[in-house]
């Protein structure tokens, strides 16, 4: 739907109208902005470098098959709760059915001895018992923990910390107080540490995996939190997947009066006398408004959009010194996409996690874990394979500089590793369910280059900032003290996982909170209502799909 009132390229708004608000980057934070900007009474574009919504939350097509890159499970998909209620106002799961699963996560070693880490507390215990006796006390000491969590509800995702009234503040310490030790000593106790308390090594290492594969420096607390979640049934998968998830957003948006300008690069933000006016496209035209927020890579936009001119001892602490030490990012990825013939064999898990032998870790180019995760796609939402095929998303944790390098150096030598990864997974499936390859018709591989290439996300990273750490630190200061402001700087904010961490549900939050701030500022109400749907969902509603390349990972041809 276009604005009634075409005064976007100029600095003066049309006396009358309501206020304009840009937003940089059509990402679920930058969608999310842009409806509750336009549900407060602002009015609002979105501009955005690719042709899809959804960032990172997107899916590509290639000779009939889906390959869904983002959503493993979302927190929210169960009625009742705060993270539910955002979605519900973004459409984002309107006219859809979600999958639940029975267990979070299979880590299975090269001797084939594995681990199912059911979502029951009861079954997970006896499973575990099951595999080592000898270590009932640590096992017995986790599933007590996640039996308190699941009656915990604690999702903080309405309200802008510093906007909190009285009554949320209070309703919020009900629920912390009488399980602060369990927080308190949860989050104090990392994974690692409590995982090498096992005897039995299996074990040891499964515990760690439970998230796929290792994010290395998480304590135990996201794990319980997360599990819990999907206990209740509030972590399933939407159907439509990620892309469906950002297409429900910005029809959604669009229903509300937005517009989104797709292959629409942002250069830079014009400021004038430090207050933000407008931006400055690559094609050199200029949009201006009273307020803008960039939802877009974190760095891009200090340093990019705004020239390094807007920073203090938080924004300086995170780009100068966080940023540059080990592990101070969640990992890129590899994933590599495999479309079979055939179904998937009935007992197999939606996702299991291979702790791999040493020679078959050793050939996993730019690995920075010997793991490889295996998840049964098609059986998460229909309409990721042709009728009678299936879709297979195997994954593994992969250093950036690796890639990046490799493809701006020599194109030919990148397409040789990323066929390295296609041959490796082929014979991985083949020697675990003997058949497999002849069933292959095509094996898609994306790197973390992919996703810098195509998201501008720093060293393509899916998730930013790692959690639980000194980044979360400052940019719970940056989105609760600082508002989601840069010093010095007026009428600009950011929003997006570069300064709400990672997560769907908080990026969707920052959006949230971005919204309120504004309208703080621009003499607004800030208003929310769910939407009404538009309908069951159907997979025309994803649009046409791009190819990310233009040759496939075939047995045959491998690029």
């Amino acid at each position: 739907m276009a604005d009634d009132h075409d005064d976007w390229a100029s600095p003066e708004r049309t006396p009358g109208t309501p206020p304009r608000v840009i937003v940089v980057g059509a990402g679920v934070a930058g969608l999310a902005t842009g409806c509750y900007a336009q549900m407060s009474g602002a009015r609002t574009r979105i501009f955005e470098k690719h042709v899809l919504p959804g960032g990172c939350c997107t899916a590509w097509s290639r000779d009939g098959y889906l390959f869904d890159y983002c959503i493993e499970w979302l927190i929210g998909t169960s009625p009742g709760n705060d993270a539910h209620q955002v979605w519900s106002e973004l459409g984002a799961l309107d006219g859809k059915t979600v999958t639940n699963f029975e267990l979070f996560n299979k880590v299975e070693d090269a001797d084939g001895r594995s681990v199912t880490f059911y979502n029951d507390p009861d079954r997970l215990e006896a499973h575990l018992l099951g595999i080592s006796p000898a270590d009932a006390r640590q096992i017995r000491a986790f599933t007590r923990d996640l039996r308190r969590f699941i009656d915990i509800e604690l999702y903080p995702f309405l309200t802008a910390p510093a906007l909190r009234s009285v009554r949320e503040r209070a309703r919020t310490l009900r629920t912390v107080l009488p399980a602060f030790r369990l927080f308190w000593r949860t989050a104090a106790t990392p994974m690692h540490v409590f995982a090498d308390r096992f005897q039995d090594p299996l074990l040891r290492r499964a515990f760690r995996n439970i998230f796929f594969q290792d994010p290395q420096g998480f304590p135990l607390l996201p794990y319980l939190f997360n599990m819990a979640a999907a206990h209740h049934g509030n972590a399933g998968f939407p159907q439509g997947g990620s892309l469906g998830l950002s297409r429900s957003i910005e029809e959604r948006y669009r229903g509300l009066g937005g517009s989104v300008t797709y292959r629409a690069r942002t250069e830079r933000v014009l400021v004038e006398k430090d207050r933000a006016v407008g931006v400055e496209l690559r094609n050199g035209k200029r949009y201006f408004a009273e307020h803008i927020v960039s939802a877009c890579d974190g760095r891009t936009t200090v340093y990019g959009l705004l020239g390094g001119r807007y920073t203090g001892p938080r924004i300086d602490r995170l780009y100068t010194d966080v940023l540059h030490r080990p592990g101070a990012l969640f990992p890129a990825v590899v994933s590599a996409f495999v479309g079979l013939r055939g179904d998937l064999a009935p007992g197999e898990a939606h996702s299991t996690t291979h702790l791999l032998a040493p020679d078959d870790a050793a050939r996993l180019p730019g690995a920075l874990q010997d793991s490889l995760v295996i998840q049964a796609r098609s059986r998460y939402s229909a309409g990721f394979a042709p009728p009678g095929h299936s879709v297979l998303h195997c994954t593994y944790f992969s250093d950036f500089a690796h890639w990046k390098d490799l493809r701006t150096r020599n194109r030919k030598e990148y397409r040789l590793r990323k066929r390295e990864v296609a041959d490796l997974v082929r014979d991985f499936l083949e020697r675990r369910t003997p058949g497999t390859a002849d069933r292959i018709e095509l094996i898609d591989i994306a790197t973390p280059a992919t996703a810098h290439r195509y998201t501008g996300n720093l060293n393509g990273s899916i998730l930013a900032w790692k959690a639980f750490s000194e980044a979360d630190d400052l940019c719970a200061r940056m989105v609760g003290r600082d508002r989601m402001r840069l010093p010095g700087l007026s009428g600009f904010s950011m929003a997006g996982q570069w300064i709400g961490m990672g997560g769907l549900i908080r990026a969707a939050s920052t959006g949230r909170f971005a919204a309120q701030y504004l309208c703080r500022e621009l003499g607004l109400e800030f208003r929310a209502q769910k939407s009404e749907g538009a309908g069951p969902w159907h997979p025309g509603k994803l649009g046409r799909l791009p190819r990310l390349d233009r040759s496939s990972a075939r047995k045959d041809d491998v690029s």
